[in-house]
């Protein structure tokens, strides 16, 4: 099966699953959701979702759907200047001071994420793929940026299931690009369960993708 054909198929039983999942478990998706909407609004004043504005396949625009996990209207200029400095390098921190305290445990357990079914069922991302990424981060893939964008972002993907907390922005481009060139059904596969072992036990399974990272790449 040739990869166009593959991602023809791919993309279609992204939205059956998708429809499917939210169908069979609604009443427990309604339910988390009143008591997370609950929480977040007990932490901290805010909406209870957050949107965001995401390039996505062939450069088209997107919103990005999540619980909002960040104090309202904070932003990189409330950083400080050296968490300014980190963030541009990797878009991400480890210790984000602008991250409430439910959303710490929304985060660890990928619980914030679970509004982007709608962005599948859209047709806008993909169970598995490159993380959705926003204006600033597309010029560090430079002559590379179409060809990340010629697949559906994912809810999960080879850099969000192997890399680790060393894992720099210039590896993770590098296992991003590797996933575009070699995006089949058993790769998709073996990020899945990748994906399962993580939720399950993070600390362990970044400490195996360290190591992997160290002696393999």
């Amino acid at each position: 099966m040739t990869k166009k054909n593959y991602l023809k198929i791919k993309y279609l039983l992204d939205k059956i699953f998708a429809i499917l999942f939210l169908i069979i478990f609604f009443p427990l998706l309604l339910i988390l959701f009143i008591i997370l909407g609950i929480l977040i609004k007990i932490d901290s004043k805010g909406p209870i979702f957050y949107k965001q504005k995401r390039i996505g396949l062939n450069n088209k625009y997107f919103y990005i759907y999540k619980f909002r996990t960040m104090y309202n209207n904070m932003n990189i200029k409330d950083l400080s200047l050296h968490n300014q400095k980190k963030y541009k390098e990797h878009f991400k921190l480890e210790d984000d001071p602008r991250i409430t305290k439910i959303g710490k445990v929304l985060r660890k357990y990928s619980i914030d994420e679970i509004p982007q079914l709608f962005n599948i069922i859209k047709g806008d991302m993909s169970f598995i793929g490159p993380r959705p990424i926003v204006d600033i981060e597309i010029n560090k893939y430079k002559t590379k940026r179409n060809k990340l964008l010629s697949v559906k972002p994912g809810l999960s993907g080879i850099w969000t299931s192997y890399s680790s907390k060393k894992t720099t922005y210039n590896e993770r481009i590098s296992m991003e690009l590797y996933y575009v060139d070699n995006v089949s059904f058993i790769l998709d596969c073996k990020i899945f369960f990748k994906t399962i072992k993580l939720l399950l036990n993070k600390e362990k399974e970044q400490e195996k993708n360290e190591r992997f990272i160290q002696n393999e790449i």
